[in-house]
């Protein structure tokens, strides 16, 4: 057990503060008279005395710069207490985390007198582990066979639609043949705008790494002053910028839901409210319920390690207890801190939005002046009320140095999961939807307005994206000015570009470099896992996490390039998509279909009559 325990390790000044022992020797630990071993993860927080120069600037070494600060308290399943020492204890099992913290206590104060430094210790019994004998639950036991029938009915339903034999659509929409062949298909589908599924791939790549970025704070590197240091440099706003790849998103769901609806109130005069709301369900709820179901009572079986509990465990207890408002799509009201699998707010927040969008686009395209100006106002309104929240609040969408969780936490809560406060780039798309259904294809922009509209729009772009680097570097001083300009008017600056060449591509009025490679068959594919690619990352990231178990060497490429993690990604993203996604998409369709045949045919009969 003392083996196992974490000792005083070289390189505290270079970061190597976080101390995990040997968590499977400590665990392994078998004894006389049943004593076993426990592991125990403590958190250490350490306060200096301000009117020491040295110290403090030993206190910012160990810390790494304050990337983020924290306090003892915070929650850090979400987003990692970096400013609190992570120390191993191993000890009996029989132990109980007072014991452990009251042992520690007493250890640490004899090195601590007289020296200008306090440690306050806290261990909780949850991160307190010791070797586990399999018992699965009932719930872990029906989840597991429900993974499993799935499974079956893809290769059932593929041999019969293999060999041609007769089955039920309900069954053929299973076929994991034909659910391959959907996938990989590069047939464009009729009225698509092919631009749009370049820009969802790139901004999903840009998400993909903006996520691993937080990722890596939960792990413990030997030379994590290096790594701060180095993730001040001006470029790292890639990962720093973070919530900018979510607004095309919700600007490409305004967009593609406007262009569909005006496309059915010119051909049927109507919408068919329940009809998209259905379809809408049928489309988020199977692949989202399989997620969950996954992280509740399933992964936390597949794993150990230090912080499995913090990572892992502890989401699939907040799961057990507030699924239901994931299902409801309400679960972005009820803060980060006790969301079900807080990465699916946008869900949340996307379907909130697509809910209202009949009244604003009925509006837009019924009384298309008055409509001009009621989205305006309401964009305008969202916009300040961006501004206003994170000035008065002191929010920060920006990672910057010393940014603490609470503000992180606090922005989410009170704007960034708000969909008042991403109406605005959700009626940016609305406006160009509605502009991509009725402006003529043979229009045509002379070579002033296209070469101006470029111009402008890559200003807006890169000032949305490069402007507040600034905010990233180590000296960087929080000021609410610069956090409220950024939150109110860097959506719309980032979206702009994307929506110019949605725009140039679908009207032809520019068939260059960049359109074209926005334009390319292969982002098709891309677009049919991306709802896979946005579910899965964030477990499969805090799956290594929780697995972790020693320090490990820094180096940017080598952790931000996992091809491991990179691939794992992408199976189970297409694993996702063709055992619930494309099903049931199959499923929708066929259904929608045969009620809309039926009513048909109701409706001949009553003629006839």
């Amino acid at each position: 057990m003392y083996d196992a325990t974490a000792k005083v390790p070289s390189g505290l000044l270079s970061g190597n503060v976080n101390q995990f022992g040997d968590f499977d020797e400590c665990v392994g630990v078998e004894g006389k008279d049943g004593i076993q071993g426990q592991y125990c993860l403590a958190y250490l927080q350490l306060v200096v005395d301000q009117s020491r120069p040295d110290l403090k600037y030993l206190h910012r070494l160990l810390h790494s710069h304050y990337a983020f600060r924290s306090n003892i308290s915070d929650p850090g399943h979400r987003v990692p207490r970096f400013s609190t020492v992570n120390w191993a204890v191993c000890t009996p099992a029989s132990c109980t985390a007072q014991d452990v913290k009251n042992s520690l206590q007493h250890a640490i104060s004899k090195y601590t007198n007289q020296t200008g430094l306090k440690i306050t210790l806290q261990v909780d019994q949850d991160m307190c582990q010791v070797k586990r004998e399999l018992v699965l639950s009932k719930a872990t036991i029906a989840t597991s066979f429900l993974f499993v029938t799935v499974f079956v009915l893809t290769l059932v339903g593929a041999y019969y639609d293999h060999y041609k034999i007769p089955a039920s659509e309900l069954l053929l929409s299973f076929s994991l043949k034909r659910n391959i062949q959907k996938l990989f298909s590069l047939e464009r589908p009729q009225g698509d705008i092919a631009s749009l599924h370049g820009i969802r791939f790139l901004n999903s790549v840009l998400l993909v790494i903006a996520h691993k970025s937080l990722a890596v704070f939960f792990i413990p590197y030997m030379n994590r002053t290096y790594m701060s240091e180095f993730l001040g440099k001006p470029w790292t706003v890639i990962g720093r910028a973070a919530s900018l790849y979510t607004d095309p998103f919700i600007m490409l769901s305004g967009l593609l839901t406007t262009y569909s609806f005006v496309g059915k109130l010119r051909k049927n005069g109507t919408l068919g409210i329940k009809h998209e709301y259905l379809s809408r369900l049928l489309r988020l709820v199977p692949t989202l319920g399989a997620l969950v179901l996954f992280c509740t009572y399933i992964m936390p079986y597949i794993g150990s390690g230090p912080q499995w509990p913090l990572v892992v465990t502890n989401h699939a207890n907040i799961c057990k207890k507030t699924w239901w408002r994931n299902f409801l799509f309400i679960h972005n009201y009820f803060g980060f801190e006790n969301m079900c699998l807080t990465h699916t707010h946008h869900v949340g927040i996307d379907t909130q939005l697509f809910a209202i969008s009949p009244l604003m686009v009925l509006l837009l395209y019924k009384r298309p002046k008055i409509g001009t100006i009621v989205l305006c106002i309401i964009a305008l309104i969202s916009t300040i009320l961006r501004f206003y929240v994170t000035y008065s609040k002191n929010l920060n969408n920006y990672i910057y140095y010393g940014t603490s969780i609470r503000q992180l936490f606090d922005t989410a809560d009170f704007s960034y999961t708000l969909p008042s406060h991403r109406l605005t780039v959700y009626i940016i798309g609305i406006f160009t939807g509605y502009i991509l259904r009725n402006i003529p294809k043979n229009f045509k922009l002379t070579t002033t307005a296209l070469y101006t509209g470029w111009t402008v729009c890559t200003i807006m772009f890169l000032t949305a994206f490069i402007g507040p680097s600034k905010m990233g570097s180590l000296d960087y001083v929080y000021n609410p000015i610069h956090a409220a300009i950024y939150n109110a008017f860097a959506p719309i600056g980032w979206c702009g570009l994307f929506l110019w060449i949605a725009i140039m591509q679908h009207t032809g009025n520019s068939n260059g470099w960049l359109t074209k490679l926005f334009s390319w068959r292969g982002f098709l594919v891309t677009t049919r896992i991306s709802y896979g690619v946005y579910l899965t990352q964030f477990p499969i990231y805090f799956f290594n996490v929780g697995q972790t178990r020693t320090a490990e060497y820094y180096e940017f490429f080598n952790v931000m390039v996992n091809l491991k993690e990179i691939i794992c990604i992408f199976l189970t993203s297409i694993i996702l998509t063709l055992l619930f996604d494309t099903p049931f998409q199959n499923l929708k369709n066929y259904l929608l279909l045969k009620k809309a045949m039926s009513t048909k045919d109701t409706i001949k009969i009553s003629k006839m009559e």
